[in-house]
């Protein structure tokens, strides 16, 4: 006797997942026509907007933003949020340009930087996953922990950076494109890889999509868990280095809000907040996207409560969208 198979869940779940990638695809494709919109709309607006000096600022602008972004991108995906980044840009700014570390030069001011951010990140990795606390709750202890830190170490106060090679980090320039912006493709580029082209980035998606279901197929879901936000602090220190040399200077105050800007961008760019779905690309575009209203707003100036009204509204109809398009697709 021949014996009949069921096949009908497993093309149900293969287009669910074919369906679910398309309207990733879509969402991409959307965001990037709402970014050319916004260049219309701001060549309409004003004649300074349209030059290749504003696209630079713009980019400029978008590069701290969006390294500290390409972290937070993996922490979602995973299944968690990072409420310190912020913070952390702040502690590993202040802690780089400190007279002692200063000491050592170039050198030794973006090593500390990354390593304060990569140690702060593993904090609160360990206790997450390890120590079983909420990732909202961690972070954001987190979060007031390392901006008391930063500001006993600089007691408040802006520390001058002295060495001028870290100065030149942010005025320093190749075929005319500031470095921060070649600092910003080169962590996309290498976050985009380890995302789409490494085990890595395929336990990330699925320990976000369902972290039983990969603890029970082997995964050691508290360890990738832990890595993620040592990622997420290390991506941190770099903005730290980015942020200090545009200003030329460490300050406790850095980073304010930084954490409520790289969510907004990462909620845009059609990552799931529940994890185990989202794309890097779409995330950079939610990044140019706020950038660029951001900039049309001061060129036209509007006052800065119109900026925050208009991002908000933004926010709630990407999510609405996300909520319609995941609906749809399952």
């Amino acid at each position: 006797m021949v014996q009949r198979t069921n096949p009908g869940p497993p093309r149900k779940s293969s287009r669910g997942a074919s369906a679910l990638g398309r309207v990733g695809q879509v969402r991409n494709l959307g965001l990037f026509a709402v970014l050319v919109i916004l260049c219309v709309v701001g060549a309409a607006t004003s004649s300074n907007f349209a030059t290749s000096q504003n696209v630079l600022v713009i980019l400029t602008s978008a590069a701290v933003v969006g390294v500290i972004t390409v972290g937070q991108t993996f922490v979602i995906i995973g299944g968690g949020i990072d409420l310190s980044v912020g913070a952390i840009v702040a502690l590993g700014s202040v802690w780089c340009t400190t007279v002692a570390t200063q000491s050592f030069g170039l050198g030794g001011m973006l090593l500390c930087a990354v390593l304060v951010g990569g140690v702060v990140g593993l904090v609160n990795g360990l206790i997450i996953a390890y120590g079983r606390v909420v990732a909202f709750i961690t972070t954001i202890a987190m979060m007031a922990s390392a901006r008391g830190l930063a500001e006993r170490i600089s007691d408040r106060q802006s520390q001058l950076v002295t060495v001028e090679p870290f100065n030149q980090i942010a005025s320093i320039r190749f075929l005319n494109v500031p470095l921060l912006v070649y600092i910003l493709a080169v962590v996309v580029i290498a976050g985009w890889v380890l995302l789409n082209r490494t085990t890595f980035g395929r336990r990330t998606y699925a320990i976000g999509g369902n972290p039983e279901a990969a603890r029970l197929a082997g995964l050691d879901v508290r360890r990738h868990t832990a890595l993620l936000y040592v990622l997420s602090g290390v991506c941190c220190g770099i903005a730290a280095v980015m942020l200090t040399a545009r200003t030329t200077s460490g300050a406790s105050n850095l980073g304010n809000l930084y954490e409520l800007d790289s969510i907004a961008a990462v909620i845009i760019g059609g990552t799931l907040l529940t994890g185990g779905r989202g794309s890097l690309i779409g995330s950079i575009l939610g990044v140019l996207v706020f950038t660029t209203i951001t900039n049309i707003f001061v060129l036209n100036n509007l006052t800065t409560d119109i900026q925050q009204i208009a991002k908000g509204v933004i926010i709630v109809a990407a999510v609405l969208i996300q909520r319609r398009g995941r609906a749809a697709a399952t």
